[in-house]
């Protein structure tokens, strides 16, 4: 099930939003999707619902000018800073210098070992959980996310900002119209709460899109049984890549050239196959992921 709190909607008035405590000489990166968030209503509402404390490790993902960094290296035990410009990296170090609970990495999340990362530290600086938190740049939000989710990162939640629209799909019931083939996994692995509206304006350069930033707290164990994970996943992508399509047609992406094998597998799973896959809920993928397997 997914939760959402009624969130403030929170900005800077007025036409132009001011320029972030930045580094000087340093301008977004407009190929790597930055967007600095600038609002410290916005800031504090991250620092304070993604549930850190002085017992969390948080590693944050895309810190840019480090308007986050700081009030997180405040609440929590220490933080690890991975960013991939290197033309943030020295003004990061120079921001965070004489914080010794703050360590700058320069890498791409995408190619880090988060769970060797956070091991390390939680047992060399004595830390009981980890905590992920991040401004994902717009274009790899998807990419990201489904990393953090299939990495066993051990993290206890993953608290991110993206874009509104791609938010609202993560935050969808699955099952329901709004669902996509994103929100399957994520609900799978996680409880979904949307903690906070975020309108263009609390960026610089302010984006043409609104954000919002979700907590995903991971589950103890998957929201549903099933036999093969993987075959799962590939039923719902196999469902969402011809979403108009029923299932019966949309499933031939798996490789299943003979139809026959696929209306006896959505049969034995008691699933009609002219229903779409924005309809089914997590089990009843399940059901026909081990229904297939089976056939």
């Amino acid at each position: 099930m997914s939760s959402k709190k009624k969130s403030k909607r929170s900005g800077n008035k007025g036409n132009h939003a001011p320029r972030p405590r930045g580094f000087a000489g340093v301008r977004p990166d407009k190929g790597l999707g930055q967007n600095f968030l600038i609002d410290e209503e916005v800031i504090g509402t991250i620092v304070r619902e993604s549930g850190v404390s002085k017992d969390t490790l948080v590693i944050e993902i895309g810190p840019g000018t480090g308007a986050l960094t700081l009030p997180l290296a405040e609440a929590a035990g220490r933080v690890i800073a991975v960013e991939l410009d290197e033309n943030m990296i020295e003004g990061l170090r120079i921001k965070t210098f004489g914080m010794d609970n703050v360590e700058i990495i320069h890498q791409d999340i995408l190619e880090t070992d988060i769970k060797s990362l956070a091991t390390e530290a939680m047992a060399e600086h004595g830390l009981t959980e980890l905590r992920i938190i991040g401004n994902l740049p717009y274009y790899i939000t998807t990419p990201i996310i489904m990393k953090l989710l299939e990495s066993d990162t051990g993290a206890k939640s993953i608290t991110v900002m993206m874009q509104k629209e791609v938010a609202d799909r993560i935050a969808a019931e699955p099952g329901t119209r709004a669902s996509g083939a994103i929100t399957y996994p994520v609900h799978y692995h996680a409880r979904v709460s949307e903690i906070a509206f975020v309108p263009r304006e609390c960026f610089y350069p302010a984006p043409k899109v609104d954000s919002a930033v979700l907590r995903l707290d991971l589950r103890n164990e998957p929201a549903v049984c099933v036999k093969d994970e993987e075959l799962m996943m590939r039923c719902i992508k196999a469902g969402f890549s011809m979403r108009r399509k029923t299932l019966l047609n949309s499933l031939t992406a798996l490789g299943y050239q003979n139809k026959e094998i696929l209306s006896k597998a959505l049969d034995a799973a008691g699933i009609d196959p002219s229903r779409r896959a924005e309809t089914l809920s997590l089990e009843e993928f399940a059901k026909l992921s081990d229904s297939l397997q089976e056939a």
